[in-house]
């Protein structure tokens, strides 16, 4: 059976209000998928290939993966990362990455193709930043599932506030 997981020991709204979201086999699809799609990425630390996956009515609208943008060196070409050479702690200072995160690539691949993503789930590996949780509400996402954490309350914070609730995807027996 696979369930909600509470953040960080706290109950979420859901479990707040008594209510307990059941996965079903959906999600555990595109969860895999947000994984596969985050083998693509060129970031240079292995715990960062982050994957994402835009579904509307059980269709994928786009993927996205995070990475350099087009034509500009990845770090994985450079040899290093920019974040680890300049000591910048996880979560903070977002500008100061070569890459553009998977959520925003699968957003722009969507703006790009001309695609609404209008009341779509997405689907993402680790849990949105702060900068892509403001697209993702105001790109008109209504669902986001994702399996790995990420130390940004705030972006959690605006989620809330905006009557979306984050999804922690867990299996359980």
């Amino acid at each position: 059976m696979n369930v909600i997981a509470p953040r960080g020991g706290e109950k979420t709204e859901l479990e707040n209000r008594g209510e307990y979201r059941m996965f079903d086999k959906w999600d555990k699809r595109f969860i895999e998928m947000a994984q596969l799609v985050g083998t693509w990425s060129s970031c240079f630390q292995e715990n960062r290939k982050i994957g994402a996956v835009i579904v509307k009515d059980r269709r994928i609208m786009t993927t996205g993966y995070n990475g350099a943008p087009s034509g500009v060196r990845s770090c994985v070409e450079r040899g290093e990362c920019l974040r680890r050479k300049l000591n910048i702690a996880s979560g903070t200072r977002h500008e100061m990455c070569y890459a553009t995160h998977a959520e925003q690539n699968a957003l722009i691949q969507a703006a790009k193709l001309g695609v609404s993503v209008d009341g779509a789930t997405l689907y993402c590996t680790h849990q949105p930043c702060t900068i892509c949780t403001k697209l993702i509400i105001n790109a008109g996402i209504k669902r986001v599932v994702y399996k790995e954490g990420y130390p940004d309350e705030f972006a959690m914070s605006i989620f809330e506030e905006a009557g979306i609730i984050p999804e922690k995807y867990e299996e359980k027996e």
